[in-house]
């Protein structure tokens, strides 16, 4: 069976009802899907073997006053038992073309150095890393 790549939107909830292990890093909580699916400017893809999630790639729009409208890629995940098929690779590629139809000239993401799986996946649809600092901040 070949993977399909759908694009998410608000009421798709029950695509959601089998995951495969590692697809996301949490259970899915039902009323944060909701919420994700129904805010303006949240972007997620779904990559499903038959009726089963085995991929997810979630992205913000990320609008300024004096910059261009970006694409920021937030998460990316794939079942183990599918990687190194090109999900993954579809899968942003897609989410891609979906932020160029809604007017973002740039796209973004950051991952950590010694993620090597995702520094190869990003180099290879044409990304350009460099070296940063990251920082978070419980609110």
């Amino acid at each position: 069976m070949s993977i399909q790549i759908k694009r998410m939107q608000p009421g798709d909830e029950l695509a959601f009802a089998q995951i495969a292990p590692e697809v996301f890093d949490e259970l899915i909580q039902p009323e944060r899907l909701r919420d994700y699916l129904l805010e303006p400017g949240h972007l997620m893809l779904l990559a499903f073997d038959g009726g089963l999630v085995v991929g997810q790639c979630a992205a913000v729009i990320h609008r300024h006053p004096d910059k261009l409208t970006e694409l920021y890629i937030d998460e990316v995940g794939t079942a183990s038992t599918h990687r190194r098929q090109g999900i993954a690779t579809r899968m942003v590629e897609a989410m891609f073309a979906w932020g160029r139809e809604l007017g973002c000239r740039e796209a973004w993401l950051g991952t950590e150095l010694d993620n090597l799986e995702a520094n190869g996946l990003y180099r290879k649809v044409g990304g350009k890393g460099e070296q940063m600092a990251y920082y978070e901040f419980e609110l």
